[in-house]
């Protein structure tokens, strides 16, 4: 009798172990630049998830600017430090392959969001559908200047998958239509914000006939006051339906901007979203559970006519 009572009470202590000693993990995500202020979005995201769930610990480190061989270094330190599952906004496709493979070699669970590498050794993706988004921004375009004219596009890294697709989907929207494509464009800003506010006006100085530039990331409007100046001296061209400043995404500067006067839309992700689901996926991915292999969070399009209702829900 004595024997089954200890025998009894051994297995209850074991059942009961898991239970006590909740397993902790450390996730990492990784943005392609930290001076971004879209990323902070997905850190927030990430952080809030984090919280929920109770045992997750969020890690926020990239590179400060946008340099795919100092974010190739960090996601190597993080291999190094063992974490326990790394998200990347990946700058470089061709570039991510080794390391990503190197992480999956030292049995860390890898996936990207935001900006994809298919052909690595990731295991998941959450982001946008790029090329429905670049669709997105030229069909806006359409509705503010049907008669069309020409236009530029300026973009991120030209390394960068994502965006490489968003610039294809304006032009298949703009396909067919009277609109025509400035040679040149896009221009690259490897995510540097002065720099694309710089590559607007040069657009603008050498094609004073350009009637549209599309930016396939929000950076611009990152440095309100710089981009206000910018749009400022082009401002009678925009009011005479001239001139149409269409930008990706939605932070809270670029509603306000866009309320103000200083776009004509805004076509937008939910990079919020992508950081608490790749905490989930992440999770589900060290606990040997399956995954989707491609989560889309939504996007947004914004005009004049529904941006106070998207400020109100900031």
């Amino acid at each position: 009798m004595k024997r089954l009572i200890l025998a009894a009470a051994a297995a209850a202590l074991t059942l009961a172990m898991p239970a006590a000693a909740q397993q902790n993990y450390r996730f990492a995500i990784v943005p392609k630049a930290m001076n971004n202020p879209y990323f902070d979005l997905s850190r927030d995201g990430c952080m809030k998830r984090a919280k929920e769930l109770g045992n997750i610990e969020c890690i926020y480190k990239g590179p400060v600017e946008h340099e795919p061989a100092s974010q190739a270094q960090i996601i190597q330190d993080l291999i190094s430090q063992n974490v326990d599952g790394i998200a990347i906004s990946v700058a470089d496709a061709a570039a991510a392959v080794r390391v990503i493979k190197s992480a999956r070699d030292a049995g860390i669970p890898v996936i990207t969001f935001d900006a994809d590498a298919p052909n690595s050794a990731r295991q998941a993706h959450v982001g946008t559908d790029n090329r429905a988004m670049g669709r997105a921004l030229g069909e806006e375009l359409l509705k503010i200047r049907p008669e069309g004219g020409k236009y530029a596009m300026i973009s991120g890294g030209p390394a960068a998958a994502n965006l490489k697709e968003r610039v294809e989907g304006v032009r298949d929207a703009l396909k067919g239509s009277k609109w025509t494509e400035i040679s040149g464009s896009p221009t690259y800003s490897n995510d540097d914000l002065a720099l694309s506010v710089q590559q607007m006006q040069d657009l603008k100085t050498a094609n004073p006939d350009l009637a549209a530039i599309i930016p396939v990331g929000g950076w611009p409007m990152f440095v309100p006051e710089a981009y206000k100046s910018f749009v400022n001296k082009y401002k009678s061209e925009m009011d005479q339906g001239k001139f149409a400043l269409v930008v990706a995404d939605t932070l809270d500067v670029q509603l306000q901007l866009l309320r103000d006067g200083y776009a004509n839309a805004l076509v937008g992700q939910r990079p919020y979203e992508m950081g608490e689901k790749a905490m989930d996926i992440l999770l589900k991915l060290k606990k040997g559970e399956k995954v989707d292999d491609i989560v889309y969070a939504g996007i947004d399009r914004v005009t004049k006519e529904n941006v106070d209702e998207m400020l109100k829900k900031k």
